[in-house]
């Protein structure tokens, strides 16, 4: 007689989609940079950068693009630890999914069966459900306080880039403000008569008018910039996150609240 072969239940299709996204998070960021690097070249080739910083007398272009270097930094390596805390996740769901009937804490070591997890925040957390579920006893395992911890840690850093994205669009609008300033300040002083006054007053304005638009600009694309890095990195976060959720409730959780507690040694 021949059997049809069972289909895989959507938690464990949901599981097991998780291990094709290794390092896919730092790929896409350094994809990403990669074309952004290759933008700012051609905008240096034709001078447009020495254009912006010599105008903008205010420096605000400056401090703008010295921020989006630091920032851009500060996502690359969240983005790194995202990406090998996932690989680790993986390896922990690998090791899981093979029928574990036990876990134990051995110090800082998780053990699943005789075979040791590997460190990384994932690991952390089912450490903590094992101390947890031995420390309680038999009554139902709840992670809920445990999960909002795994989630502050993982997404607290990420922050960053909401704040740093706000502080570029707003020095853009203060450059903005500062160079119409600078702009309609000669008006005051104006003598219409005067021929030599009023080419002097047009290029102040003319100045004014520059800073206000570079400044701008400037402010702009590196708002959008940084908003789109930090897009990918919550969103590989939160992947993680929902793989972290579902790797414990089916294959630790079940196994913990089954009687099988972690026996400290």
């Amino acid at each position: 007689m021949i059997r049809k072969k069972e289909k895989p239940s959507m938690s464990a299709q949901a599981i097991e989609s998780y291990s094709r996204t290794d390092r896919l998070p730092l790929l896409r960021w350094l994809i990403f940079t990669g074309v952004t690097i290759f933008g700012f070249a051609i905008c240096w080739y034709f001078g447009l950068f020495r254009m912006m910083f010599l105008s903008d007398k205010t420096y605000i272009s400056l401090i703008v693009s010295v921020l989006y270097v630091l920032t851009a930094l500060h996502c690359y390596t969240r983005t790194n630890v995202i990406s090998r805390e996932t690989d680790q996740a993986n390896q922990v769901l690998a090791i899981v999914n093979h029928g574990v009937t036990e876990f134990r804490v051995n110090g800082n070591v998780v053990e699943a069966g005789d075979t040791v997890l590997p460190v990384g925040a994932v690991t952390t957390h089912i450490r903590n459900l094992i101390l947890k579920s031995k420390l309680q006893g038999r009554h139902r395992l709840d992670q809920t306080l445990l999960l909002r911890g795994l989630a502050d840690t993982l997404r607290g850093p990420n922050y960053l880039g909401s704040f740093a994205s706000d502080s570029l669009m707003k020095l853009g609008l203060l450059g903005t403000i500062v160079g119409f300033i600078m702009m309609l300040a000669p008006i005051a002083g104006l003598d219409a008569a005067d021929k030599a006054s009023v080419r002097s007053s047009m290029g102040m304005m003319s100045d004014g008018m520059a800073v206000a638009m570079y400044t701008t600009l400037s402010g702009l694309i590196g708002s959008i910039l940084i908003k789109c890095q930090y897009y990918m990195l919550d969103e590989a976060t939160a992947k993680l996150f929902s793989m972290a959720t579902d790797l414990t409730e089916v294959f630790v959780v079940s196994v913990l609240e089954r009687g099988h507690d972690g026996q400290l040694r």
